[in-house]
């Protein structure tokens, strides 16, 4: 059960952090759609909403997405879609349904670290880095291997522009569930990322199979060798929608279905 004791609603983001520092058991709102998956008792809840966080940015050299973007917004940009081969779309298409892309917010999915993400791995496949408050850039890897040191607020994702080619796969029990996997693939400005998530662990970048790919850039690559190497080198878990068996496998196959869509020139099942 969540219990809330005050909301407040700032106007800037330095007045956000000023009021999550002076309350130890203060929270964050984004979205809200995913608040309710555990019990707490909230003193004060921070609404970001009036912080001017709610906007998509083209810049020079990189698409800034501002934190209280939401999932619908995201996947309905074209502008943005375009520059990155529909894999942002693609990613959070099969999320429950519309009204709640609606409200779920693209920084609260990414602040979360969310294990079964379909946005954080799709976003990993891509040279992005996080903003936060107190003045750090740090790549999105970094962020989901360490997290940050005490309380901040991550202000906007900055991914870097480039040519792109993706791709981007998952499997579901059923429509609107969790992913058992996902995976995504996507050279950008010529270099390649591959990415595999809900493991059920969070989303990690296949360094081996990407190394592999690197090397054999010249030759006729084979994907299926890289896609094997994927399952090799990272973990897998169980839970009661997959075994780490079952997992490891089903890798082997999203993952070469994703590297061919990016070598062919993008594609998403």
């Amino acid at each position: 059960m969540i219990s809330v004791q005050k909301v407040i609603r700032p106007a800037t983001v330095d007045d956000a952090f000023e009021a999550l520092q002076k309350n130890r058991f203060a929270t964050l709102l984004g979205g809200g759609g995913f608040l309710r998956m555990g019990s707490k008792n909230i003193t004060t809840l921070i609404d970001l909403s009036d912080c001017g966080l709610d906007r998509i940015k083209e810049q020079e050299d990189h698409w800034e997405i501002g934190a209280m973007v939401t999932l619908g917004e995201l996947e309905r940009h074209q502008e943005l879609n375009r520059q990155y081969d529909g894999l942002l779309a693609a990613a959070v298409e099969e999320i429950v349904g519309v009204a709640l892309r609606n409200v779920v917010t693209v920084g609260a999915s990414v602040y979360a670290r969310y294990g079964f993400s379909d946005l954080i791995t799709g976003l990993l496949a891509l040279p992005v880095k996080l903003r936060l408050y107190q003045g750090e850039e740090v790549s999105l890897e970094h962020f989901l291997q360490n997290g940050v040191e005490g309380k901040d607020i991550l202000e906007a994702i900055l991914i870097e522009k480039g040519k792109c080619q993706a791709g981007f796969s998952s499997l579901r029990k059923t429509s609107g569930d969790y992913a058992v996997l996902n995976t995504a693939a996507a050279i950008t400005g010529g270099r390649l990322r591959i990415s595999v998530g809900a493991r059920p662990g969070r989303a990690s970048l296949a360094h081996e199979a990407m190394a592999f790919l690197q090397e054999e850039a010249e030759k006729n690559a084979d994907l299926q060798k890289a896609a094997v190497i994927a399952s090799e080198e990272l973990n897998f878990g169980t839970n009661r929608r997959g075994s780490k068996e079952y997992r490891k496998q089903l890798c082997q196959s999203l993952v070469a279905r994703v590297l061919r869509d990016s070598m062919a020139g993008g594609g998403q099942q």
